[in-house]
């Protein structure tokens, strides 16, 4: 299992040979956009791995924002946390019913708060379940633990820093949309929405960065894709998307190859198409 990683990316494997490890705490953070026809809470009922708990993006957010399954406060994110037995001293593994979506989403999340010790399941649940690993439908049994959180105020940028990366050029600005989004081709999937990109932002559809099989490429695989791209790896970066969820999962492409220097741009088009005020490029 070379390429497992507990802090950036795990395999089913690996996951498996640590599932009965007494301080591994295991995250099914399944999300579908309106459009799949898919219900996270209700698949993870049906079927999940051993002693998985729902982590439901649109509910830990903050509701006080118009925006779809913003951060929630630090304090709503400790809580949720001990009442779902997460906490200090941890590794943490989170999954999704995609192979890879909305999974890295909450490894950003976590990291964001300080907690660095999680990692995505490559591959998601597709793969454990097709290769014959043990799930269960029983609720997890859960104690509560104490959580310390340190919020990483660098690996997030609002509207503001963003309109002024686009301006200044200083950043590299990633959009992990398709490209018919990104281009404005494509009708946007939320109502209200403007169609286009961000000026002087580049595409790298988040599906360029995985295998086949749904597992994320190697190290040279995951450069190639953002050479690919255009990108500057030697520039900082911002990271966008619909509503911040896929581009999370250029955030853990980045940190696999060490390139650290990564922010997500929370709102993304949800925001940024939303404000007539904001300039919107179209085509290439």
């Amino acid at each position: 299992m070379p390429h497992s990683d507990p802090k950036t990316l795990v395999s089913t494997e690996w996951l498996e040979t640590h599932l009965k490890d007494p301080d591994l705490r295991v995250i099914d953070a399944s999300w579908y956009l309106p459009d799949m026809g898919r219900a996270g809470k209700a698949e993870y009922d049906a079927d999940h791995i051993p002693g998985a708990r729902f982590f439901d993006i649109d509910e830990i957010a903050d509701l006080r924002s118009n925006l779809p399954h913003t951060v929630p406060p630090v304090e709503k994110f400790m809580s949720r946390m001990r009442a779902m037995g997460i906490g200090d001293g941890h590794q943490v593994v989170v999954y999704d019913g995609m192979g890879m979506f909305s999974a890295a989403r909450v490894w950003w999340m976590f990291r964001l708060m300080g907690k660095m010790d999680i990692a995505v399941l490559d591959g998601g649940f597709p793969k454990w379940k097709a290769e014959g690993r043990p799930i269960e439908d029983l609720p997890p049994v859960v104690r509560d633990r104490h959580m310390t959180v340190s919020r990483q105020a660098h690996m997030i940028k609002d509207v503001t820093q963003v309109a002024a990366a686009s301006k200044l050029g200083d950043y590299e600005i990633i959009d992990a949309r398709s490209p018919e989004r990104f281009r404005g081709e494509a009708p946007e999937p939320r109502e209200g929405m403007r169609v286009g990109h961000i000026p002087n932002s580049k595409n790298l559809p988040f599906g360029n960065l995985f295998n086949a099989d749904g597992t994320m490429k190697d190290k040279a695989g995951i450069r190639d894709a953002f050479n690919a791209s255009k990108v500057d790896l030697d520039k900082p970066a911002i990271l966008s998307c619909g509503s911040g969820v896929t581009a999370c999962i250029l955030a853990l492409a980045m940190e696999r190859i060490g390139h650290n220097r990564h922010a997500v741009y929370d709102g993304s088009w949800s925001e940024w198409g939303m404000y007539n005020d904001l300039k919107v490029a179209t085509g290439e």
